[in-house]
């Protein structure tokens, strides 16, 4: 009995020892916290996140500015210390070797913030300097220098680019033709001045093709030719810089039609419409109308129903099929019987169905009763409610 009551003694012994060599494995971390004053400060929260395995802890400094956490596991930790709920200052890769004997770990807030303005203004204090290596120096001033000429840069180019903008929205806005070529102009100029300095901003090339566009919109002859191509290439350095820019590709389309470049405009719109569904009505109707305008009616009426394929709403689309399909009516030399395509009247119905009131209701309504057809006045307004 003596030799069993030993024997469980000694484990137990084994036992107790095991488990306070396990409760020794643990680190404690401290240090101080002053304010920008060079005072301590109370109330700041110390955020400790371990690093080789997810850990966070946090610790608030008593009123002496003092803080400390005891029982770390043992590893790396990056630590924060957080004032109003803002990161004053932040020290990484802190190693809380076993107990309590580890390096403090101190904020000197207002180290920080001399740091920080330093950096800002390129400008060292003396306890600064004489705190660094002429190396530790050197790489200063040429950081300092390179972050004050990105500033001065970037400080530019939204100069260039807001100045830009007012002047597109003044000659979006002005009647006189006149001062819209140099409100135009103006805006156009910026543009470029912005994509000089920083030619990888694609808001500044899609505004850069507006500009343009809009110039080309009021002038005549070789002016007018000079602006569109340039607003072209501003849009096809758009689309090179984000190849999936679907309202790009419509512009570049409207642009080729106007010029008359068809299976240009033909190819740009379609790629519009591919890339992004919903443009699709918008940029089949654009198709449709850049053929009217160059007498290419009879192939206009395809991309009007594309159009009305994609939004079955789009009311201007259905008018303009309807109109043209009406242009090739036939008339029979015998009877004087009129003839039209089958899908006339359903066109110029749908779009009194969508527009009872539209600017061509008169025109559609005349048509059908042309035809001899019933005009539908019966319908009903999608998204109005019907009467009770």
């Amino acid at each position: 009995m003596l030799a069993r009551l030993r024997h469980s003694l000694t484990v137990s012994g084994f036992l107790l020892l095991s488990a306070c060599a396990a409760w020794a494995q643990t680190s404690t971390l401290q240090g101080e916290v002053k304010d920008e004053n060079g005072q301590p400060l109370k109330g700041a929260v110390i955020v400790l996140d371990r690093t080789d395995i997810k850990g966070h802890y946090q610790v608030k400094t008593d009123k002496k500015g003092h803080w400390l956490y005891t029982g770390l596991p043992l590893g790396m930790f990056n630590i924060s210390c957080v004032v109003d709920g803002k990161v004053a200052d932040k020290v990484s890769n802190v190693k809380a070797g076993m107990g309590d004997d580890n390096p403090p770990v101190n904020f000197d807030l207002k180290k920080q913030a001399a740091a920080t303005q330093a950096a800002q203004s390129g400008q060292l204090t003396d306890d600064q300097a004489r705190g660094m290596s002429k190396e530790q120096r050197e790489k200063f001033e040429a950081a300092a220098k390179q972050r004050t000429e990105a500033m001065k840069k970037n400080k530019a180019l939204n100069d260039a680019f807001n100045a830009g903008q007012d002047s597109l929205k003044k000659a979006q806005a002005e009647p006189d033709k006149t001062q819209k070529i140099t409100d135009f102009t103006a805006a156009a100029n910026s543009f470029k001045q912005a994509g000089d300095l920083d030619p990888s901003q694609v808001a500044v090339w899609d505004s850069m093709g507006a500009a343009y566009y809009g110039l080309g919109n009021v002038q005549t002859g070789d002016e007018k030719t000079k602006a569109y191509d340039q607003a072209v290439a501003a849009y096809q350095k758009e689309v090179q810089l984000k190849p999936d820019s679907a309202a790009a590709y419509n512009q570049l389309g409207n642009i080729y039609g106007a010029e008359k470049k068809i299976p240009e405009a033909t190819d740009a719109l379609t790629k519009a419409a591919q890339l992004d569904p919903q443009m699709a009505a918008k940029a089949y109707f654009n198709m449709g109308a850049n053929l009217v305008n160059t007498g290419q009616a009879d192939k206009a009426s395809d991309f009007f129903k594309k159009a009305t394929d994609a939004d079955p709403n789009y009311a201007e689309a259905w008018y303009q099929m309807g109109s043209i399909l009406m242009s090739r009516g036939t008339v029979d030399a015998k009877t004087g019987q009129q003839t039209y395509p089958p899908e006339t009247a359903t066109a110029l119905n749908k779009y009194l169905q969508l527009q009872p009131n539209g600017p061509h209701a008169q025109e559609a309504q005349a048509m059908l009763q042309a035809m001899g057809e019933k005009v539908q006045t019966n319908t009903v307004v999608p998204g109005a409610k019907k009467k009770k």
